[in-house]
């Protein structure tokens, strides 16, 4: 199915298209985030690429120019908001992704980031990222914005992430 997928700029009217594809998983609908999103791309304060097969949105991720978050703020980029939805994961589509939006980036920079939840949802994305070569940043686990603390207890969300890196060749 990758051979099939074209990986472009986002376009306006894929905003109401990536939203029904949360929908049509059993997700709220991210229409109001995608519109932000396309903003900022517009602005030039992220791209987004979308991965599109035979016509149909299959996923998108997104590029900051300079992390906003974590250990590597307003240092390098990051790869942010990572989507494949469920009906084309397992297709490669995922790879295509990083690897143009990897590509992107070395155009400009040696070295991208990006931060990955550590609960079971993510688990695709886990693995895949450390087959890509990215490698944990060394700052531990993080939880809302913050490095967490040895012995803390928090709660296992989408607040808790891992920060890893990629040299860029």
């Amino acid at each position: 199915m990758k051979g099939n997928a074209i990986i472009r700029k986002m376009i306006e009217s894929d905003i109401q298209h990536l939203s029904q594809g949360f929908i049509n998983q059993g997700w709220p609908s991210r229409e109001e985030i995608l519109t932000q999103y396309f903003k900022e791309q517009e602005s030039g304060e992220r791209g987004i690429l979308v991965a599109e097969i035979v016509g149909a949105v299959a996923g998108y991720i997104t590029i900051l120019p300079t992390a906003k978050q974590g250990p590597f703020a307003g240092m390098a980029p990051e790869l942010s908001d990572f989507n494949v939805f469920e009906s084309f994961q397992n297709q490669g589509i995922g790879n295509l992704l990083i690897e143009e939006a990897e590509n992107r980036v070395k155009l400009i920079f040696d070295k991208v980031t990006l931060g990955v939840g550590l609960h079971s949802g993510y688990g695709a994305a886990q693995r895949l990222y450390i087959k890509r070569g990215y490698i944990p940043d060394g700052s531990g686990v993080w939880y809302r914005n913050q490095p967490l603390e040895m012995n803390a207890t928090i709660q296992n969300n989408d607040d808790l992430v891992l920060y890893l890196s990629k040299e860029l060749e």
